[in-house]
């Protein structure tokens, strides 16, 4: 580790501290082209680790990844322009701006449930801003992992990018290394372990963690179409996403029409039966058996507390297999409202007026994503305001994350910073103020000694310039 840190370190301030907008594309064309080449091992790879569909792997692995690389290699030559800002009358002559020089040595820690694209992403944005990575993926995922390793040893020099396989005792003794900056995503838990490792180093950090991500359907809402998102979204990749629906408040008296229309999406998806479901090679499993058990357990225990399965519910402890699941009248201390859920699981809580709904929301730790469905601008533009998260959508879930216009990120237990395009570049650059004097600085004027003159320059510059 030592040994691959210090070559990157020479490499950064030999030659990508200094470099220009084309050597940076040279890389990120690198990795595109690799990434293009080996979508069939990935594909491969991501099914071996948790029998994940090869068209949701290109919905949620490929295809973003090759969007992420696309977006930065047709503007990073942009980002990376100098930006000019004002500077005030008082420094007359003077000129100001802002460059984005690259941090340096970058870690970059991707979880297990996208383990590919969430390697990929930040990835792109540490080459586009000029900085060296090295990756640790998930031992969570080997086949995934592994794949990864072949991907950076064929695209780039060791002193460029490396990866590091392993379990928790890697990542602690990467941490150990002075990193300009640490990129993690990952629990809330781990996050808080990452910053404190940080701070012995003073490196800046990027945490995208999760938490639970509230829905909100609003009187007179289509409960159709908004069934029908919730589920895709709910249990795409068995409810293994960050900013999944974590769990569902409904108006009083909608809850049956509600999982009515959630059974009929999840038909249309999967097929008509429990074994229909369980056969079908779309849906994925959970990671491990450890994800598993803890999901499971989540349902009995909420069911023994008063909550009532009313959709789904088979388990199969030798597959890692859930169906999907929606438990009512989920009592307030299950774990399950407690803990993000992590599974094809959603709960269903009821509420009699919107300002409940909200408290409801407000009494747990800031999402990373919020979800409002409703055709009401008023019921919407309230639950947004009146909120916090660290993004929202409405009528939809999880898309957001597509557009790399947006920034990406948490705010307070679901996040520290944000990603994705310019995001992503700002995150790995450093935003330096240069200051520019002219020939001539009207600051000269009032140096010491402090004459009556200085004087009535000063009360001069008070009165009309500051």
């Amino acid at each position: 580790m030592q040994r691959v840190f210090d070559a990157q370190k020479r490499h950064f301030h030999k030659v990508l501290k200094v470099s220009k907008a084309k050597d940076r594309i040279v890389l990120l064309k690198k990795l595109l082209a690799a990434v293009e080449r080996l979508t069939p091992e990935i594909k491969q790879a991501l099914q071996k680790d948790f029998r994940k569909a090869p068209h949701e792997t290109d919905l949620t692995e490929i295809m973003p990844s090759i969007a992420e690389l696309k977006d930065a290699i047709r503007h990073v030559k942009t980002w990376m322009k100098p930006e000019r800002v004002k500077t005030p009358v008082s420094l007359f002559g003077a000129r100001s701006s802002i460059s984005y020089e690259p941090k340096g040595v970058t870690l970059i820690i991707s979880p297990w449930n996208y383990p590919f694209y969430l390697a990929i992403a930040p990835l792109t944005a540490a080459l586009a801003a000029g900085n060296t990575a090295i990756i640790k993926p998930s031992e969570f995922t080997p086949e995934t992992s592994k794949l990864l390793t072949k991907l950076v040893k064929e695209t780039f020099q060791e002193g460029e990018v490396a990866v590091f396989e392993g379990d928790h005792t890697v990542s602690t003794a990467l941490m150990e290394l002075p990193f300009d900056h640490i990129f993690f995503t990952g629990s809330t838990h781990v996050g808080k372990i990452v910053m404190a490792a940080a701070a012995k180093n003073l490196s800046t950090v990027t945490l995208e963690l999760g938490g639970k991500s509230p829905a909100i359907i609003v009187p007179g809402a289509n409960l159709k179409k908004a069934a029908q998102k919730l589920v895709w979204g709910k249990i795409m990749n068995a409810g293994q996403t960050c900013v999944a629906p974590d769990y569902l408040l409904l108006p009083e008296g909608q809850t049956e029409e509600f999982v009515k229309q959630a059974k009929a999406a999840v038909k249309s998806f999967y097929g008509e039966s429990s074994a229909d479901i369980k056969n079908n090679k779309d849906f994925c499993r959970l990671v491990n058996q450890r994800n598993f058990q803890r999901v499971s357990g989540y349902i009995h225990e909420a069911v023994e507390k008063g909550g009532k399965v009313v959709m789904g519910g088979e388990t199969d402890s030798s597959q890692n297999y859930i169906e999907p699941t929606l438990i009512a009248d989920v009592p307030a201390n299950a774990r399950i409202m407690e803990d993000e859920i992590f599974g094809p699981v959603l709960p269903i809580l009821t509420y009699k007026n919107l300002d409940e709904a909200v408290e409801k929301v407000l009494s747990k730790p800031k999402p990373l994503a919020l979800y409002v469905f409703g055709s009401n601008n008023k019921y919407i533009n309230k639950v947004l305001k009146e909120t916090s998260s660290g993004g929202a959508a409405v009528n939809d879930v999880i898309v957001h994350l597509a557009n790399p216009n947006l920034p990406f990120g948490g705010i307070n237990h679901s996040g520290h910073g944000s990603y994705h395009g310019w995001w992503g570049f700002r995150t790995f650059s450093h935003e330096k103020s240069v200051f520019k004097q002219a020939p001539f600085s009207s600051i000269e004027m009032l140096y010491p000694p402090y004459t009556g003159f200085v004087d009535k320059m000063l009360q001069f510059t008070k009165k009309f310039f500051v």
